[in-house]
């Protein structure tokens, strides 16, 4: 299908990536050790990060623990590493990555005492892991309140990973991408402008198969679930081929994709990566907060687009500033301002109070990294939750 025109449309673009993808199997790598980690001391402070290429994967980071010496880190990571490699179906030569005979080399230590002792304070107050700042966002694209082009990058993959474990996708491989393009010029009829999805497959796929099945089984599929419009751009491996993947073509490292994490794009980003920290790490636990104040906010009708940002600085236990941007969509009767105060009257944005609100410390991370840390209707997660409406709606002006 050719592409059209769009000069005159106002686009969106986001992508998403499948966990067999290299930069997403070491998210899952990181988050899998943290999991582990806290599984023997929920106390720990953990910084986790991989790296991986052909035959090789390179673990490295700090971590604490008053029970460090009772966890053989080097063991731990590596068994926790090769079983998720494993289960991705990354365990043999002729797929370009083997977890039974890679090598695999874990260079974790001790965090550093100055940090420890910023995070770890008197009267039970827990201090900032590092400086930072944070985004939280909320829109009415979807009934998730998620912008509409991660939602769909997110579900084509989930579609086409699920019919791929049940050996329902014949040719497809583990690592794959997609990419969907909204158009906006209409805010009130939201339509699919392109749908792109570069999927992985055996030497034998049949080309033209293969991607009538993409076509029709996964964009299709997708587009109807959400009720969109089918006439959309479609483009299937525009290389022609997609044989050489996963850790064999490319690298892949801790980190690397925090917009797929986030909002696809829809927000602004403070930098710092989720997987592989321990919630003491604002990076992550901030984030999280950040999502939802914005989500209850747009829910109560306080405002129909919210950015939250939040800033800590090291060692610090509450943020140094709250920031609240709604473009232009809050409530009448109400200011931005307004919602700065209702957000420090109603929301403890305490390192401490954050972890206890949100139960970060009985959180299982590594289901987190894949497919994004918002928006998940999938998992029970209490920044999801819109417990705060009720209260929130007071503030409405009658």
């Amino acid at each position: 299908m050719t592409v059209k025109e769009n000069l005159n449309h106002h686009l969106f673009t986001s992508e998403s990536v499948a966990p067999g993808h290299p930069d997403k199997i070491c998210d899952q790598i990181s988050d899998g050790i943290l999991d582990a980690i806290l599984a023997i001391d929920r106390n720990a402070k953990v910084a986790c990060e991989a790296f991986i290429t052909t035959n090789f994967l390179l673990i490295g980071g700090e971590v604490h623990s008053t029970k460090l010496a009772t966890i053989n880190i080097k063991e731990l990571a590596e068994k926790t590493a090769k079983a998720i490699l494993i289960e991705l179906g990354y365990d043999n030569d002729e797929i370009g990555f083997n977890a039974n005979t890679c090598e695999i080399k874990v260079l974790i230590h001790e965090q550093s005492p100055e940090i420890l002792h910023a995070v770890e304070q008197a009267n039970h107050q827990i201090g900032a892991g590092d400086q930072g700042i944070m985004f939280g966002y909320a829109c009415l694209e979807t009934k998730n309140y998620m912008p509409l082009a991660i939602v769909l990058a997110h579900e084509l993959l989930i579609r086409a990973n699920e019919l791929r474990k049940k050996g329902l996708f014949k040719y497809a491989r583990v690592d794959m991408k997609a990419q969907v393009t909204i158009d906006q010029e209409d805010k009130n009829n939201l339509q699919i402008h392109t749908m792109l999805m570069s999927v992985q497959h055996t030497p034998d796929c049949h080309k033209e198969e293969f991607e009538k099945f993409i076509k029709e089984e996964i964009m299709f599929f997708v587009a109807k679930k959400y009720q969109l419009n089918l006439d959309f751009n479609i483009l299937i491996n525009p290389t022609g081929k997609f044989v050489i993947g996963g850790p064999t073509g490319d690298t892949g490292l801790t980190g690397r994709k925090i917009i797929v994490d986030t909002y696809g794009g829809k927000a602004p980003h403070g930098g710092g990566a989720f997987s592989g920290k321990d919630p003491t790490k604002v990076d992550r636990s901030g984030a999280y907060f950040a999502r939802y104040i914005a989500k209850n906010i747009v829910a109560a009708e306080l405002a129909k687009v919210c950015e939250v940002q939040l800033a800590y600085a090291i060692g610090m236990p509450n943020p140094i500033s709250v920031f609240v941007d709604t473009s232009g969509t809050v409530a009448q009767g109400l200011t931005e301002k307004d919602l700065i105060k209702i957000i420090c009257e109603n929301f403890d944005c305490s390192i401490k109070g954050i972890i206890d609100h949100l139960q970060l410390l009985d959180q299982k991370y590594q289901p987190l990294a894949v497919f994004g840390h918002f928006g998940r209707e999938d998992l029970n997660l209490a920044w999801e939750k819109l417990d705060k409406v009720e209260t929130l709606k007071r503030y409405l002006i009658k």
